[in-house]
């Protein structure tokens, strides 16, 4: 299958699963870093994460998938063949 090289998929998170990373970096903020930022700050954050961060995760994920895949396919070719007559 031929790699596609478009414009990765920007990634984003619906309006709740926002609100819960949100809140969940500010815990953390606050609980490991003793630091109390405000809504905007931990905004830029969380933005900074999912612009820089977050998408070598997501091309390692992908990267994986693939690599299922192509054994997977592998594995039901080879199956094929045993099944063809001769």
């Amino acid at each position: 299958m031929a790699a596609s090289r478009t414009k990765a998929p920007s990634l984003t998170l619906a309006p709740e699963q926002e609100r819960e990373a949100l809140d969940a970096l500010k815990r953390f903020l606050e609980e490991r870093f003793e630091l109390q930022l405000g809504s905007f700050e931990v905004a830029e954050v969380l933005e900074v994460i999912a612009k820089d961060i977050a998408p070598h995760y997501y091309n390692r994920a992908i990267a994986d998938v693939q690599l299922h895949l192509s054994e997977r396919f592998e594995s039901i070719e080879s199956d094929l063949w045993a099944l063809e007559k001769s």
